[in-house]
């Protein structure tokens, strides 16, 4: 907006619109606010392109490591001690995010979506239903492009779960590097994820599935495992995402694919 830097106008304006949603939350607290006052959003006002070109230019602000990030801005009750554990790469609109907060009210978890209408969308949803439910300020989202500034956000180490369903398919071979899974990319989720963090991965595309399931066992640091029916998070994959719906009401099929982030050979002298 006019009159803020260019170089910070965004990141400030990002505080700001966090400050009103954690205003809100408090507000609701202390019954300043009534839930009946507040307004869910309506994807109608939101829509956007399906895809969008994950190596293009965009106008992204970001903390220049970890350390830098000030999650309070995001999460109401954030403490310094606190760390964000679970991430949703691509998150779309926040449906997934939303059951897991429920799920695991102990867990601070975020959503990346690079599109801006979506990442509005999934910010007005949680302004609404942190007013109705504190539950929800253990969630959040934000606007950045993971496939380039995963690490600025997260310690090695840090997360125990990451997420990464119906991720754009990019058909064309010539766009296959615009996927959010290849082997580049995988040495920074390995390195972003604690020793036996899960990583969910789910496709209503076939050869998608095939080809996150090649390039996550090939990988060293990845293997292939059933967590089974006590892993809540993997019960709820499909039915949660707002594209997972729409692949069940078209009576279509999906994939999954779970993997567990193991042991660094390097570190231990192991050959």
């Amino acid at each position: 907006s006019s009159g803020i830097n260019a170089e910070y106008g965004e990141f400030q304006t990002y505080q700001h619109y966090f400050i009103q949603i954690n205003l809100s939350s408090k507000m609701a607290a202390t019954g300043e606010l009534s839930p009946a006052a507040v307004k869910h959003p309506k994807k109608r006002h939101y829509r956007q392109r399906a895809h969008s070109n994950p190596l293009s230019d965009h106008s992204f602000e970001y903390p220049v490591s970890p350390d830098a990030m000030d999650w309070s801005i995001i999460y109401p009750e954030f403490k310094p001690d606190d760390r964000v554990r679970f991430c949703d790469v691509g998150c779309g609109y926040g449906g997934l995010l939303v059951t897991l907060s429920t799920l695991f009210p102990d867990k601070y978890m975020v959503g990346f979506e690079i599109r801006v209408k979506v990442s509005d969308y999934v910010n007005d949803r949680f302004k609404a239903l942190r007013v109705e439910n504190p539950t929800y300020n253990n969630a959040g989202v934000i606007r950045t492009n993971a496939m380039k500034y995963l690490p600025n956000f997260f310690r090695k180490g840090q997360l125990e779960k990451l997420f990464i369903l119906y991720p754009d398919p990019h058909f064309k071979r010539c766009k296959h590097k615009w996927r959010i899974v290849s082997e580049g990319l995988l040495a920074e989720y390995a390195f972003v994820l604690a020793e036996g963090a899960l990583v969910y991965t789910v496709s209503d595309v076939h050869e998608v599935h095939e080809w996150m399931v090649e390039h996550f066992t090939a990988f060293p640091l990845f293997e292939r495992c059933d967590p089974g029916p006590e892993d809540a998070a993997a019960q709820v994959l499909i039915g949660s995402t707002e594209e997972g719906k729409k692949v069940l009401r078209n009576k279509g099929q999906s994939w999954t694919a779970i993997f567990r982030r193991i042991k660094d050979p390097a570190e231990t002298g192991e050959k």
